[in-house]
């Protein structure tokens, strides 16, 4: 007797941000990877722990690893390394300075207002009174008080908590019921709250892990796109046109991704305790060469997005019904691949943070049940939903506590659909119609190329700069004239100028101050890089590399499939 047909949901939660240290001052130049510490990362681990039938995938970049353990020290030892962190526990506030204030004015309005700020009249107020000073003649922002500083410190890191610690955690719940006149004592106690927070991110996901409620998996250490470093001319392959960077090839990129591959793999078993079994490769960026490195390193699966696997089948004959070819895992060469359903994650990713939660959850699960409906009779499809786990949040109501409430209950209850992961799809793979690919088109989950990275000026002049320090690089280390610690420490800053961050932001169709802020970071890591191999600085990192004028959605740090 046959067994009843199963439709397997596997969603995947990438969890990533740059590194924002200066590695020659050691401070922090941007608060991201904390800010999501407290707010996504946390109550996606909630999710996973109040849903008992629940699983999922989370993707960990581990250079974000690296960051969280760092502010656990920080906490730890009070030496903080994080400019805004620092001024929330500042005692005197009377004693900030012209540059402190305008730090905090710069930073603690850069959320979604219409979901972070509108929703709480104390911190709305804040704004109201920011913006009407800020319209007014020059010196007009000084009539802001030590107070107001304090306030919009608190509030902002009031708004960038997790709503699953508003509801835990009686901290929270007081100081949004007082809403104003904040203390030392109060920063204090929301600071304390943090550093426990921040300190019990990893080890929750891995105790998930260790009990089979998720899977754990790793993505290249500094998050670089493989396939560019292996070989520019990868990006012709979806892109025959493209213009590439005047540099023909990155100096020594096979040793290097072997690097970062290596470091990944390292550190997941440092940090969770086993050998990670499935890499999400930088925004989904494969090429065969790139495939045949990941399985050569062990790895069981990867997974990429759609359009890579429609390209790859037309590349090989008449491309199917997408029906008859999405919903299956797929044999390249030695590693198994799953491939994005674009549809679906941007569902997530874009629409559904403007429907109601159980709505949204409902329509889901509904077109779940159409593509189980649809597919062969005898297929159990496997269906991938791959997307940024942290960004997306921010436009949801709660941070999207009631959706995924919703989606996570209604899914796991479901008497059709198995949620699972990928290792389990792949021990499965004899229940699943066969795919086999002779090889892929190189490309990423963004239009099934490399357009985000690479082939525009601007993109390609960063490759360029990057090309001339790589070099650098190669000639000082062959001198040998650096001690193990200077060397260590260059090839640190080497690998966080090799991640696809500072790419991604290059463009007009990016934000003014997002790209202003990435464009020095980027500028100002390659300096650090000259300074550490004790080079001078070219100038040519004195310019600007690109400038945005665009209102993306989601400000730039999310992007549709297509």
């Amino acid at each position: 007797m046959s067994m009843p047909r199963k439709l397997d949901l596997v969603l995947c939660w990438h969890m990533h941000q740059p590194d924002y240290r200066n590695y020659l001052g050691g401070d922090y130049v941007l608060p991201w990877t904390y800010l999501h510490a407290i707010k996504d990362y946390t109550d996606m681990a909630f999710h996973l722990e109040n849903c008992e039938g629940a699983r999922a995938v989370f993707n960990f970049v581990p250079i974000l690893l690296e960051q969280i353990k760092d502010y656990e020290e920080q906490f730890s030892s009070g030496k903080i390394r994080d400019p805004l962190l620092k001024l929330l526990v500042k005692e005197d506030m009377g004693s900030l300075s012209s540059e402190e204030r305008t730090h905090i004015l710069d930073s603690c309005f850069r959320s979604n207002h219409l979901k972070m700020i509108r929703p709480y009249p104390a911190y709305s107020n804040l704004f109201d009174a920011f913006q009407f000073f800020e319209t007014r003649e020059n010196g007009s922002l000084d009539y802001l008080s030590a107070q107001y500083m304090e306030d919009l410190l608190v509030w902002y890191h009031l708004a960038w908590t997790g709503e699953s610690v508003r509801r835990t955690h009686e901290t929270i719940a007081r100081l949004m019921a007082k809403g104003t006149r904040f203390t030392f004592a109060d920063r204090k106690a929301l600071f304390d709250l943090m550093g426990e927070l921040i300190r019990g991110i990893i080890p929750r996901y891995r105790a998930l892990a260790e009990s089979g409620r998720i899977e754990l998996s790793t993505t290249p250490y500094c998050h670089p796109i493989m396939p560019l470093l292996l070989d520019f001319d990868s990006a012709r392959e979806a892109m025959p046109d493209a213009p590439l960077p005047k540099c023909g090839a990155y100096p020594g990129g096979r040793t290097r991704t072997q690097y970062h591959i290596s470091r990944a793999i390292e550190s997941h078993r440092t940090l969770f305790g086993h050998t990670p079994q499935g890499v999400w490769p930088s925004e989904g960026s494969v090429s065969d060469g790139a495939l045949k490195m990941l399985a050569e390193n062990g790895f069981g699966w990867a997974a990429t997005g759609e359009a890579v696997l429609t390209n790859s089948l037309k590349k090989v004959g008449e491309l199917p019904g997408r029906m008859d070819y999405l919903y299956r895992p797929y044999r390249v060469g030695e590693i198994s691949c799953f491939f994005r359903d674009d549809y679906l994650s941007d569902r997530i990713g874009f629409e559904y943070s403007k429907w109601n939660g159980r709505d949204a959850a409902n329509d889901f699960v509904h077109y779940l049940e159409e593509i189980l409906r649809q597919s062969p009779q005898d297929a159990n499809p496997v269906v991938s939903v791959i997307l940024d786990g942290e960004n997306a949040w921010e436009s949801y109501p709660y941070n999207g506590y009631y959706f995924l409430s919703d989606l996570y209950d209604a899914l796991s209850n479901h008497p059709d659909i198995r949620m699972s992961t990928f290792a389990e799809c792949t021990a499965r793979a004899s229940g699943y119609p066969a795919g086999n690919l002779p090889g892929v088109v190189a490309g990423s989950w963004v239009y099934g190329t490399f357009s985000t990275w690479i082939g525009s000026e601007d993109k390609n002049r960063g490759w360029d700069l990057l090309c001339e320090a790589k070099k650098s690089y190669d000639r000082v280390m062959a001198s040998g004239r650096l001690s193990e610690e200077e060397v260590a420490l260059a090839e640190k800053q080497l690998s966080d100028c090799e991640g696809s961050d500072w790419f991604w932001w290059f463009g007009d169709y990016n934000s003014a101050i997002s790209v202003a802020s990435f464009d020095a970071l980027y500028r100002l890591n390659l300096a650090n890089l000259y300074r550490l191999l004790k080079l001078p600085v070219p100038h040519a990192l004195d310019r600007a590399i690109s400038v945005g004028q665009g209102d993306p959605a989601l400000g730039g740090t999310m992007r549709r499939s297509a």
